[in-house]
């Protein structure tokens, strides 16, 4: 093998690496348009809750606008901040475990290249058997 080439485990290491901080940018990018739907959703409720109760509101749906009543309106946008809020927390618990994923790959990868290129035991690398 010429120095020049990685061996296959290393390879194997790194494909990981990388597919676990792909893994993690989507999830943060996914965190950031949540955070605009939930901002935008607070700010029509808001709006919303200034208005009197008699007054007509129409939501969108598609190109077209449906009469409504503010009720179902204010009830339809808390539940939607509500499932907002609930995703919020899921991905927020998706990133931090992408994230301790990528330091414990790192590790193996540094500690691999220390130890002169011989790959660790083998240990289980799935935690959800």
């Amino acid at each position: 093998m010429s120095s020049g080439q990685m061996p296959p485990w290393m390879q194997e290491q790194l494909i990981k690496l990388q597919q676990s901080q792909q893994n993690l940018q989507s999830v943060m990018t996914q965190r950031q348009h949540l955070e605009i739907e939930k901002a935008e959703t607070e700010k029509a409720l808001e709006e919303l809750k200034k208005i009197a109760d008699a007054d007509a509101v129409y939501k969108q749906a598609g190109t077209v606008l449906i009469k409504s009543t503010k009720k179902e309106m204010v009830d339809e946008l808390e539940e939607k901040l509500e499932l907002a809020k609930t995703r919020g927390t899921v991905l927020e618990k998706q990133e931090i475990r992408i994230k301790e994923t990528l330091k414990e790959q790192e590790s193996k990868i540094t500690e691999m290249m220390k130890s002169g290129g011989t790959p660790a035991p083998k240990s289980d690398d799935n935690p959800r058997k």
